[in-house]
């Protein structure tokens, strides 16, 4: 049977016009990227691209923040959980809960049949475990179902990560000073730099060339609010290998990367391999959830077919803690393939 096609407009392009989408695709990359060299790409004075970009925070809610390397950072445990309660939680005291700690970075709840999902990472696997088990007796109440599972790695897309989880690193202090600047605001000059650290604009010079040489940083970017008629879908998929799984999951791997050109938001925002509950997780924006689902699951399932396990596709309703990893990236070129085979190693 042929798979539904899979590439397709979305109408919430429509609202922001190509300069616009321009500027937001160029700050997603590199947002630290001066104006005048906006200005020359775009052909418009700085002014107006000063001005855009003034809008653009105001309206969509833009922050630049910095797309780290956790492992390089000596971050441990990085894993995805999907929750289900049976009882009505309160995402409220939820919240609070979560923020008392360090380890998770991510937390929203989901639409439908109460539940949730988290991005959590830590600076030891003891911290992790100990955290772990607190937080599945704070949530006990609630009749909480824990479906976790490790993250592989990212094929696409960062997960931000919050300022208390940067005071754990093992680095150097006034590199760790300068990460969290960074992460609060990655287009702070080197004057502000200084003036913040107490220290010479050379000094903040040579460090930044420094933070950049240990590999901490894969890339300055941004982060933003969601546009109105977007709705974000987050999804977690449980396959069931056969012989020729590959060719199939080349197909779905192609659709994760098929997006609108110079979009708003890219299709999909994270994509990630994961080991234990489920085997994949992905975020994407869509016109609809109507939408989401024909793109999501019922994709999979055709695609996949008896490959395919189980898939849970809900709507992202609110953000209980850290912020959604939103921006706009060539998804083609970002994407990070791996191949997987039958032989056993």
């Amino acid at each position: 049977m042929q798979a539904i096609p899979y590439e397709f407009h979305s109408a919430f392009n429509d609202d922001y016009n190509l300069v616009t989408r321009k500027i937001l695709r160029m700050l997603s990359e590199n947002s630290r990227m001066h104006i005048s060299e906006i200005s020359d790409a775009i052909g418009l004075s700085r002014r107006s691209i000063r001005e855009r970009i003034i809008r653009m925070e105001k309206e969509l809610g833009v922050r630049y923040t910095v797309e780290f390397d956790e492992e390089a950072l000596g971050l441990t445990s990085p894993h995805l959980t999907l929750i289900q309660f049976k009882k009505k939680p309160d995402y409220g005291t939820i919240s609070a809960q979560l923020s008392r700690s360090y380890v998770p970075q991510l937390a929203a709840s989901l639409k439908g049949p109460e539940s949730m999902f988290m991005y959590s990472v830590a600076a030891s696997s003891r911290d992790y475990v100990h955290w772990d088990n607190a937080m599945t007796i704070a949530l006990s109440p609630y009749g909480a179902k824990w479906h976790t599972s490790e993250l592989v790695h990212k094929q696409l897309g960062f997960f931000p990560l919050r300022s208390e989880v940067l005071d754990r690193l093992k680095i150097e202090p006034k590199h760790k000073e300068m990460l969290k600047l960074l992460n609060s605001n990655a287009r702070i000059s080197f004057q502000e730099f200084a003036a913040r650290l107490g220290t010479h604009f050379n000094t903040v010079a040579y460090n930044f060339n420094k933070l950049l040489k240990e590999g901490y940083i894969r890339r300055f970017t941004i982060a933003f609010d969601r546009p109105k008629d977007v709705t974000l879908a987050a999804f977690f998929a449980k396959y069931t290998p056969l012989e020729g799984f590959e060719r199939h999951a080349l197909k779905v791997r192609r659709a994760f990367q098929a997006d609108d050109e110079n979009s708003l938001v890219s299709r999909y925002i994270v994509c990630a391999p994961l080991i234990g509950s489920y085997d994949h997780f992905g975020i994407g924006a869509f016109d609809s959830f109507g939408s989401a689902y024909k793109h999501i699951s019922s994709y999979h399932r055709q695609v996949l077919g008896d490959h395919l396990g189980e898939i849970s596709c809900r709507e992202v309703d609110r953000v209980l803690l850290g912020s959604l990893p939103i921006r706009s990236i060539d998804t083609k070129r970002d994407y990070k393939t791996i191949e997987w085979t039958s032989d056993i190693k």
